[in-house]
């Protein structure tokens, strides 16, 4: 049963201008792994992260790190859960999708009970 939806979409420029801008931000937003990748693809985990944020419906915040977005060996994104968000979807089948192209990056995520 599909338990939560969300979608978000981040305009790349708009988004590597905050990460220029903002000291810190790339580090506070994703983990070294993440960070290590051109903007477009962090954009998409930036949007992927927001998606899931809007599928769950939490009553509290999320911390950015408790959802790593990860490539499974064919190529697949994934979240790689930990914390309290790993307690939230506990059970649950989460499927992403994410796309760039041009100037901007967007991301699905499924919540399945």
């Amino acid at each position: 049963m599909v338990d939560g939806i969300g979608i978000d979409v981040v305009d790349i420029e708009r988004f590597k201008e905050s990460i220029d801008r903002t000291p810190g931000l790339r580090e506070k937003l994703f983990t070294p792994a993440e960070a290590s990748k051109p903007i477009a693809s962090l954009a998409a985990r930036f949007a992927a992260k927001e998606a899931l944020y809007k599928a769950l419906s939490p009553s509290h915040g999320l911390a950015w790190h408790e959802a790593e977005v990860i490539n499974l060996e064919n190529g697949k994104p994934a979240f790689l859960f930990r914390g309290a968000i790993a307690d939230l979807v506990d059970g649950a089948q989460v499927h992403l999708s994410l796309s760039h192209d041009g100037a901007i990056a967007s991301a699905m995520v499924i919540l399945e009970r």
